[in-house]
C-alpha cells in the first residue's frame, strides 16, 4: 500500500505493538507526491523545532534522505550566529563560544513547550529499602555484568505506572489527547558533544528486568555514538529524566511535546523515615511529575507517582 501511495514508511509513525506500522497508518499517511522531501524521522523533529526548511538540505542518507546530522549541519548556521550574539565573550579571547546545533533545536522544542504547555509539578518521596533489598537478593547469584542497578527498577515501575494510568500516556495534538495503546518510554540521555536525545523503550511494561537492562544499555551506547535506529526514535509516549548519576536529589523537567507527562527522578540517597514508631534511615529517591493541564489534573497525576510507589513497594512484581 505504501508503494502505492508513494509513501516513505520512514517517515511514518508506528502505531503498532513494538512501534510496527500498521495498514491504519499507512492509509492516514498523505502520498508524498514528487516534491515530498525524503527525511529521517528525526531529522524532521529536528528541523521543526529548529524552524529548518528540509527542502532547503542536502541529504546525505541513502537515496538523498536527509538525516538528523543534516539538520544539525544547516543549524549550525544562523542559528549558532544568533546564539552567539546572545553569549557572553569569554575573557581570554573576547570571541564568543557558538551554540551546539543540537543545543540550539534542544533550546527551540522547550521554548515552544513552555510557551504552549500549561506545566503543573507534583513530587514525592518513596522509600526503596524493599526495593534495594530484594535487588541485593537477586544480584547475589548473578555474574557482575548482569546484576541489575537501581535505575532498571525504576524505570519498570514508570512504564508499568503508565499502563495503569492511561491518561498520562499518549500525545496532545489537534487540542485533544490521544492516549496510545502500548508504552514507548523515551529516556532522556545527554550527549558527549552537547544536548540530549530521549530515544523510546518499546513496550517497557512487558519487558523483563534483564531485558530491559540489556536494552537500555544499548539505547544508550546508540545515542551516544549518533546510531539510534529509526523505530527508537519513533515518538515515546510518556519521558523519564534521571539525574541521579549526577548527584542531583530532585529533578523538574519540560515537557516534550506532543507528550502530556515528564518524570524525574534524583539520585538514591539515605534518609531518616519512621516505621513503626521507631526512626531509621532506608534508602529514598524523590520523584516529581510535571504534566500537562490540558490533557489532565494533579489528581490524575498524583495516582501515577502513587502507582510508582505502590510497584517499588513490591518489586518482585516488576
Amino acid at each position: 500500500m505504501a508503494q502505492q501511495k508513494g509513501i516513505d514508511l520512514s517517515s511514518v509513525h508506528g502505531s503498532g505493538r513494538g512501534g510496527r506500522i500498521t495498514r491504519s497508518d499507512v492509509e492516514h499517511t498523505p502520498a508524498e507526491g514528487p516534491h515530498r522531501v525524503k527525511a529521517s524521522p528525526l531529522a524532521r523533529r529536528l528541523a521543526l523545532s529548529a524552524g529548518v526548511d528540509l527542502s532547503a538540505l542536502k541529504g546525505t542518507g541513502r537515496g538523498g534522505t536527509i538525516r538528523a546530522e543534516d539538520v544539525r549541519a544547516a543549524t549550525a548556521g544562523p542559528a549558532s550566529r544568533t546564539a552567539e550574539s546572545r553569549q557572553p565573550a569569554r575573557p581570554s579571547s573576547g570571541t564568543a563560544e557558538p551554540a551546539h546545533p543540537a543545543r540550539a533545536a534542544i533550546a527551540a522544542l522547550m521554548s515552544r513547550a513552555n510557551r504552549e504547555i500549561p506545566h503543573y509539578y507534583l513530587s514525592t518521596t518513596i522509600d526503596l529499602a524493599d526495593a534495594m533489598a530484594w535487588m541485593r537478593d537477586r544480584n547475589a547469584s548473578r555474574p557482575v555484568a548482569e546484576r541489575l542497578v537501581p535505575a532498571a527498577l525504576l524505570l519498570k515501575s514508570v512504564a508499568l505506572a503508565a499502563r495503569q494510568v492511561p491518561e498520562l500516556n499518549g500525545y496532545w495534538k489537534e487540542e485533544a489527547f490521544i492516549p496510545s495503546p502500548a508504552v514507548r518510554l523515551g529516556v532522556a540521555v545527554s550527549l558527549r558533544g552537547g544536548g540530549l536525545v530521549a530515544p523510546a523503550l518499546a513496550d517497557a511494561d512487558t519487558m523483563p528486568l534483564p531485558e530491559l537492562m540489556a536494552t537500555l544499555k544499548g539505547l544508550v551506547s546508540r545515542a551516544r555514538s549518533g546510531r539510534l535506529r529509526a523505530s527508537e526514535t519513533a515518538d515515546p509516549t510518556l519521558t523519564v529524566t534521571n539525574l541521579g548519576d549526577q548527584g542531583v536529589e530532585a529533578v523538574f523537567g519540560v515537557i516534550y511535546p506532543p507528550q502530556v507527562a515528564l518524570v524525574g527522578l534524583g539520585r538514591v540517597t539515605e534518609r531518616p523515615v519512621a516505621v513503626d514508631g521507631m526512626l531509621t534511615v532506608h534508602p529514598t529517591v524523590t520523584a516529581t511529575l510535571a504534566a500537562d493541564h490540558r490533557a489532565s489534573d494533579g489528581a490524575v497525576g498524583a495516582r501515577l507517582l502513587t502507582a510508582i510507589d505502590r510497584l517499588l513497594q513490591r518489586p518482585e512484581e516488576l
